[in-house]
């Protein structure tokens, strides 16, 4: 069976939402840039076919090569979740050139990879998701990296909504618009939700967007 893959599996939303596709019987695939962080989640994951791959996103090779073990172990994906992002504190102008770039790295270019990557394969299949986790609905001058990341997440999702949309892609964002926080109105377990009900929407409903306002 093909299955999920979630890039940025962290505790929060990336954990969650791997455990949300398991939960229907989907094996997933969780890649992760620290080998503390691939464990921790399959752990979480308890007793499914899982398979923990290390990866830097913004690592365009390592991702290539991480995805790669998920579509030999399984098959090309039903869905990829892009859930990998830096999330600072920054004002405009205080953040040196590279670090602006860093940011970029793993906020969009590690979702452009991503996706460049496995949906020509999902497209020629014509059917699957690609997700991505959003935020910052308006542009926050204390977090100008990260809205400038989530604005350019957005401008991805119509990018290739209308390359592949066409051809069976189910391309949209999750935006989360607080601070995730179990027992919170941003609990992840209530957030990964929205990613399968995106994930299972019939293509004549399909919206490129939901809204977690808690």
């Amino acid at each position: 069976m093909s299955g999920a893959v979630v890039i940025g599996a962290g505790p929060g939303i990336g954990t969650a939402v791997a455990r949300r596709f398991a939960k229907e019987g989907l094996p997933v695939t969780v890649i992760a840039r620290s080998r503390s962080t691939v464990d921790s989640a399959i752990e979480a994951l308890g007793p499914v076919e899982a398979l923990g791959v290390l990866a830097d996103s913004t690592d365009a090779e390592a991702l290539r090569s991480a995805l790669d073990q998920a579509i030999e172990e399984y098959g090309t994906p039903e869905v990829v979740v892009y859930n990998a992002a830096i999330i600072q504190a920054d004002s405009p102008g205080e953040l040196a050139v590279q670090d602006h770039l860093d940011a970029w790295a793993v906020n969009v270019v590690g979702a452009i990879t991503a996706a460049g990557h496995v949906l020509p394969a999902m497209a020629a299949r014509g059917s699957g998701s690609f997700l991505v986790t959003g935020g910052m609905p308006e542009p926050v001058p204390a977090y100008t990296s990260l809205s400038l990341g989530k604005a350019g997440l957005r401008a991805l999702v119509e990018l290739l909504h209308t390359q592949y949309g066409e051809s069976g892609i189910h391309v949209a964002e999750v935006r989360v618009d607080g601070p995730v926080a179990p027992g919170t109105a941003f609990d992840p377990e209530d957030i990964a939700e929205h990613y399968w009900q995106l994930h299972v929407q019939e293509p004549a409903n399909w919206s490129r967007q939901f809204a977690h306002t808690g």
